[in-house]
């Protein structure tokens, strides 16, 4: 099982039917109450417990007086991701970014605008429960995750399947919002202040990055993600969810 907490994630867990336990504080309001309500007509377990012990729970977290035991998320493949896509694949791929907050703020972005699943490392990454999920809103639970040992071959993996790998990157000259990103494509992230790793960044089709014109030099990655993901769905809207032929199949 994992542990989440917060409002938002107890809920869209419900929604997804992945939570096997709940536990609340008494009177913490009507939005906690609706929870328990819809955990007793789902037939889950719910404890009710006083404020320092959901503290502990938690783990320090900001629960906002509810926490939940979940399912452990399902594994799914980079092939699966791809195949089950509605249209051109779009696709998320995290290089080692381990802040539990970028990481669900993505997420919650990536969901946001229909991203077909999210390609992880199984190190040198957050974990996707209590405070990663809680910043996703619950985005977690809705998503197709794929963790992998190597990001680099996830990305060899993924061209060879006809997806495009764009990477964004600060030093690139190439403006984010030249790509076409009505192809098949995967947009690749790195960790903050490294960015992409070298080996990560050499396998990328193409790097992209987004033109700074204040004081400040570079963006969040969450922000930079929402930005590169909303520029996907602004043309593949303008073209009518219609897109060209992908990258021919790797050799």
């Amino acid at each position: 099982m994992t542990l989440i907490y917060g409002i938002n994630s107890v809920s869209e867990a419900l929604k997804a039917r992945r939570v096997s336990r709940l536990v609340h504080e008494r009177g913490a309001g009507p939005r906690v109450d609706a929870l328990v309500a819809r955990a007793h007509d789902l037939r889950i377990a719910v404890e009710v417990v006083d404020r320092r012990a959901l503290d502990k729970i938690a783990r320090g977290g900001v629960h906002q007086g509810v926490a939940a035991d979940v399912q452990v998320l399902p594994a799914y493949t980079i092939e699966e991701i791809v195949a089950e896509a509605q249209g051109p694949p779009l696709i998320v791929v995290l290089d080692g970014i381990e802040d539990p907050q970028n990481v669900g703020a993505i997420l919650r972005s990536a969901e946001a605008a229909g991203a077909d699943g999210i390609v992880r490392q199984a190190r040198h990454a957050a974990p996707l429960d209590g405070a990663a999920a809680k910043a996703s809103a619950g985005a977690v639970h809705h998503l197709r995750i794929a963790t992998v040992v190597n990001i680099s071959r996830a990305l060899e993996e993924l061209k060879a399947l006809n997806v495009w790998t764009i990477g964004l990157a600060a030093e690139a000259d190439e403006a984010y919002d030249a790509a076409d990103y009505t192809l098949p494509t995967a947009l690749v992230f790195g960790a903050e202040g490294t960015g992409l790793r070298r080996l990560v960044r050499e396998t990328c089709d193409r790097l992209v990055s987004i033109p700074m014109v204040g004081a400040v030099s570079s963006l969040n990655v969450s922000v930079s993600a929402g930005i590169a993901l909303f520029e996907a769905v602004r043309q593949r809207r303008a073209a009518g969810g219609e897109a060209g032929p992908g990258p021919e199949p790797a050799a």
